[in-house]
């Protein structure tokens, strides 16, 4: 019994089987995780040293190039680079592309197996490497914590209550906090009345170091109890602390802490991190997920939480969103639902349109079906419903209905016929089970390379691969299973009647009319077709140079961030009011919903593709949302305007949040070389190229300004005769400026740091550096620093060293500017030779990145698996036909379909993107199935015996249903994605690329077959 036949007859097997599909499926969708984007595994971790009081140039040369030697012996690294600046070494490490999120945990394990055990060779004052693989982490829900008249401190309370409760919400991963100022005990000593006193500050700042320190002091066993010895005298307030007992020089007199210094509580005086929203000062509660959950509904979960526990908020403060991705992602999905609702909608209505009421629904029922299916597949194997996932079921639409196409096409003909709908269930069944799959799995191939591909792009994108899988195969088993069985209850098991002796022409309509003399001519003039379609493919080919080229486009969230770079060396506190000035602006604009700001670095991750900018004291960033994705643009542009007008001497970057794997900017040119003054006079000749390119916005580099600074000059003659050693001197000096930490005050959880400094009014300025006084041991009393230092001179440093696989490299950087109409790889061609042309140096070298090497990165892992692919794709049409000349009449028509494709790019105005290449890739495939319908037919009219010439032309019309409904299906049902932002390209592609490489295989293929065989022509009206 065929597979058919058995569906047919065993109706219980089919319903059940149907009901599976319908409530299995049903019940997968509402189990599916959301997300706004697929997953993929960020491959960095961050190795930071700090090494206090170094140049940039002493931490590159004994901290950086150690760590990076110890790093770079791990067979597992792809890149290393590295940020050198004055006392700390941050060094990124990007492991090889094909590890994955299994291998990785035990990957950043070696990677601290090897740091720390090169640690002890780091200079002594260095403090052992920090090794952070949480650099990944993405935070989908951004909450602000704002209280306009309160501390930093009643705001971290109320952050860590909140934080606690949200930690225990299930689906929660992580709760991370930014912008929380460190809270200080300051204590403030007198020089003059140490002097007067004639106190050593030294013995102070031990005399607090010491005080708080938990020591042991034992036990002892009494009447058989074993009890434990602790000693009273830690401080348990500031005021206790100012109660400290200093002994004296002033005989029995006793002198306590407050008659020398004043003690209080304060925060940081240089802050590292400063957050704002709205103009209020902030605390950033940032709430990750766990894998695999369903966003949206963890996201009404944490809701639900912070609801509850709104009662302990104190009046004044707000919990307020920054970015929530629950919201995004139920947005997200349910525009792609919509979509797909409307893709299905379509393609059914063209299958009644086309197929018949009955034929129309009974396909539209099998499409239902197998997309529910899918669902199930997609919840085994934990591929959640987000912007790929959905956009593959999109993609898949019309190729799924191909197969259930050709099946009822046949059924339907062999009905017409005189044969039971088994009958002809059985026959069409038998006679396409196999080249219907041979041509699915060339679909599923042509979608291979998306799947296979190891780097971050293939690994976004990759459940558009896994996705067609499970449903394009599914649509081959429903098609020779279910849909006979529905054909049965449609139609009834009865052929239709035959009269007068004669079978009805199913190709006797005005159409098919058209088409046969369209074909005869074609097939009568075979060479001058071929020669025309050369021509054409010829101008499609040179006109695809007129066609814009993109990577991946920005993201249609309306926000917009703005990068704020002012001199380096501007000191974080005049970043911050130059930032508070810059949100003012931007609080008074029309169409924004709000502003909000961080300084000294980026904020935390809360999308996959954006990378926050690491710790730079020049540096803020400004976050605007504007109240909808049409006045976005106008919002930038108004707000660029005021910007730089009002602030000429900070440096701003514009960007919008991006879709896909993103780079630091769009054009990227990078100058490896030794001499760092090389380097910078070769990066001024490639900002001037780029600078003077029309629509070149931000350009930069990323060593920045030089900048100045103090270098007291040590004299160490009479530093001994006093004897004061040189780390004493700069003791002394950062004791009156920024303060020394001299101990440790406990409170309950928190360890506050206890910093020493100068009062106010006894804190220096620049003009009396020499004045600052330091303890002679020698002759027991403070002396003048002029007494040690000859002087003071200005010079000036590299703040920022910046290494690329352990060599210096300056990156110079550019961005296409969003008001011109202009894409970065336009504008990178412009440039590009200009570029080129600057003489390097014996030793140096001009690398491209940004976009351009994302770009080739992704093509490189993709093409990479392409020729196995194409190769397993040719050899399942050898093994379908037996045959080599066959499969190359399928295949020369493949490259053809070029010519729809440069024509749908230029009439919609629409770049070649990455997803572009992928659907020229899948392009290929749906081609090859078509063509593989085609000749099968062929082949199995030859074989029963009807002339060579007859044959072909019977099974060329006899298939341009099938062939011409699987692509308006398709094409169709693409139409959703042309209006959506990430799809758009790749919708251009194959809805023209498809439309007219169909035209193309139902014209050429056959054309090509009396050519590659040397068939005779016979007019059509012969036979």
């Amino acid at each position: 019994m065929s597979v058919a036949g058995y569906f047919v007859k065993n109706s219980v097997i089919s319903w059940m089987f149907t009901l599976i599909l319908l409530i299995g499926g049903s019940v997968a969708f509402l189990g599916l995780g959301q997300l706004e984007d697929p997953p993929f595994t960020i491959k960095d971790a961050v190795v930071v040293t700090l090494y206090p009081g170094a140049t940039s140039t002493e931490v590159e040369e004994e901290v950086t190039y150690s760590v990076e030697k110890a790093i770079q012996a791990l067979p597992y690294v792809d890149k290393i680079r590295s940020l050198s600046t004055s006392g700390l070494s941050q060094i990124t490490v990007t492991m090889k592309n094909h590890y994955g999120p299994e291998e990785l945990p035990q990957i950043w394990d070696e990677l601290r197996r090897k740091v720390n055990d090169m640690a002890p060779s780091l200079p002594p004052g260095a403090q052992p490497p920090m090794v952070n693989d949480d650099f990944g982490d993405v935070f989908g829900i951004m909450l602000m914590i704002t209280g306009r008249d309160y501390s930093y401190r009643d705001l971290k309370d109320y952050v860590d209550y909140v934080k606690r409760e949200l930690e225990l919400v299930p689906g929660v991963g992580k709760v991370s906090l930014a912008g929380e100022q460190k809270e200080q005990i300051y204590v403030e000593m007198s020089l003059n009345k140490a002097a007067s006193s004639n106190l050593d500050p030294n013995l102070i700042s031990n005399l607090l170091n010491s005080q708080n320190m938990v020591s042991d002091a034992g036990n002892i066993q009494v009447s058989g109890d074993n009890l434990r010895i602790r000693t009273s005298g830690g401080s348990r307030s500031v005021e206790e602390l100012q109660e400290l007992i200093i002994p004296g020089t002033s005989g029995d007199k006793l002198i306590y802490l407050k008659d020398v210094a004043t003690v209080r509580r304060g925060y940081q005086e240089i802050p590292t991190n400063v957050l704002s929203f709205n103009q209020n000062r902030a605390i950033n509660l940032g709430i990750s997920f766990s894998s695999g959950v369903n966003v949206v509904a963890v996201g009404e979960a944490i809701d639900a939480k912070l609801a509850h526990i709104d009662s302990a908020r104190p009046a004044g403060m707000k919990i307020e969103t920054m970015y929530n991705q629950p919201v995004e992602v139920d947005k997200s999905v349910g525009s792609f639902v919509w979509n797909l609702i409307a893709a299905v909608v379509i393609v059914i209505g063209v299958l009644l349109l086309f197929m018949g009421v009955k034929s129309g629904i009974l396909i539209g029922l099998i499409l239902f079906l197998t997309c529910l299916g899918t669902f199930i597949l997609m919840l085994q194997a934990q591929i959640e419903l987000q912007r790929i996932s959905l956009g593959a079921l999109i993609i898949a639409l019309g190729m799924l209905v191909d197969n259930a196409i050709v099946v009822v096409e046949g059924i339907l003909i062999g009905r017409q016929q005189g044969k039971t709908t088994l009958e002809a269930s059985e026959a069409i069944v038998k006679q396409t089970m196999w080249p219907l799959l041979g041509a699915t799995v060339i679909a599923i191939t042509a979608f291979a390379p998306i799947g296979l591909s190891p780097d971050a792009t293939g690994e976004f994108a990759g459940s558009l691969f896994w996705v067609l899988l499970f449903s394009l195969f599914l649509s081959w088993i429903t098609a020779i299973t279910i849909t006979p069985f529905f054909a049965k209850l449609f139609f009834g098991g009865q052929g239709e009647p035959q009269t007068g002796g004669e079978t009805k022409d199913p190709y006797g309509g005005a159409f098919f009319v058209f088409y046969k003399r369209m074909l005869d001519l074609c097939m009568r003039f075979r060479y001058i077709s071929v020669i025309a379609v050369v021509i054409a493919f010829i101008a499609s080919v040179v006109g695809f140079g007129l066609v814009k080229q993109s990577f991946f486009p920005p993201s249609t969230t309306p926000i917009f961030l703005v990068d704020v770079w002012l001199p380096e060396g501007t000191d974080i506190r005049e970043t911050q009011k130059v930032v508070t000035a810059m949100e003012d602006l931007a609080s008074e604009l029309a169409d924004v919903e709000f502003v909000a700001s961080t300084v000294g670095k980026g904020f935390p991750r809360f999308l996959l593709t954006y990378g926050p900018e690491k710790n730079y004291a020049a540096y803020g960033q400004i976050a605007i949302r504007t109240s909808s994705f049409d006045t976005l643009v106008g919002v930038m542009t108004g707000f660029r305007a005021q910007m730089e007008q009002g602030f000429p001497q900070a440096q701003l970057k514009f960007k919008r949040l991006e879709v896909g794997p993103s780079t630091d900017a769009k054009i990227e040119a990078r100058i490896s070389g030794a001499d760092p003054d090389v380097l910078r006079a070769l990066g001024v000749q490639v900002q001037a190229v780029f600078a003077s390119t029309p629509g070149t916005v931000n350009v930069r580099h990323d060593w920045r300004e030089r900048v100045k600074y103090i270098a007291p000059q040590f004299n160490e003659t009479q530093a001994r005769r006093l004897g004061i050693v040189k780390s004493e001197v700069d003791e002394a000096i950062k004791f009156a400026f920024a303060g020394v930490q001299i101990g440790v005050y406990r409170e309950g959880t928190t360890l506050l740091p206890i910093i020493g400094r100068l009062p106010d009014d006894e804190r220096v300025e620049i003009e009396s550096l020499e004045s600052i006084r330091i303890w002679s041991p020698v002759l027991k009393t403070l002396v003048p620093l002029q007494q040690v230092v000859d002087g003071f001179e200005v010079k000036f440093e590299d703040p920022i060293i910046q290494r690329r696989d352990r060599k210096r490299t300056l990156t110079v950087f550019a961005d296409a500017d969003f008001e011109y109409d202009i894409l970065p790889a336009e504008l990178f061609a412009t440039m590009r030779a200009e570029v080129e042309a600057i003489e390097m140096p014996a030793g140096y070298e001009l690398v491209w990145g940004g976009e351009f090497e994302s770009s080739q990165d992704a093509q490189e892992s993709l093409f990479a698996t392409l020729p196995l692919g194409f190769l397993f794709m040719f050899l399942i049409t050898v093994f379908l036909f037996n045959s080599v000349r066959k499969p190359l009449v399928i295949w020369a028509c493949v490259p053809l379909a070029i010519i729809g494709i440069t024509l749908g790019l230029l009439v919609l105005d629409k770049p070649f993107s990455f997803m572009a290449l992928l659907g020229m890739l899948s392009l290929s495939g749906m081609l090859l199935k078509n063509g593989i319908v085609l000749l099968d037919q062929i082949n199995l009219e030859i074989n029963e015996g009807k002339e060579p010439f007859e044959a072909v032309f019977e099974s060329t019309v006899s298939r341009v249903r099938p062939v011409c409904m699987a692509a308006i299906t398709t094409i169709l049902g693409m139409l959703p994605l042309i209006t959506d932002a990430f799809f758009e390209s790749m919708a251009a592609v194959v809805m023209f690329g498809l439309g007219v490489a169909t035209i193309l295989t139902l014209i050429i293929v056959p054309v090509f077959y009396l050519i590659f065989f040397k068939i005779p022509y016979r007019s059509y009206r012969e036979f």
